[in-house]
């Protein structure tokens, strides 16, 4: 299976999170959000860190860190029904115009 990426993530937001910001964890968790958005057609994606932890091969602590950083970049939106309850994830694209 293949999802279209859009070139603004590899020719622009990579160097800007990777380069400048120094999270390259950040990027990666953003393409695992991307990618289980854009595969199953919906907006948003239902995960628990230690799930996230296990794809990227990142700390749980790492994942918690870049998720952090993406939603101060507001690159991640992030929805708790309850304080203890598994987050939804909706990957935002903001170089897009509506």
């Amino acid at each position: 299976m293949s999802i279209a990426l859009d070139p603004y993530v590899l020719d622009t937001l990579m160097a800007d999170l990777v380069g400048h910001d120094r999270q390259p964890s950040a990027f990666l968790v953003y393409l695992y959000f991307v990618r289980h958005t854009s595969a199953a057609g919906k907006q948003t994606v239902t995960v628990a860190l230690l799930d996230i932890a296990e794809s990227t091969g990142l700390s749980k602590r790492t994942v918690q860190n870049a998720i952090s950083w993406l939603v101060h970049r507001k690159l991640v939106a992030v929805t708790r029904p309850a304080a203890t309850a598994v987050p939804t994830y909706r990957p935002l694209r903001p170089w897009r115009r509506s």
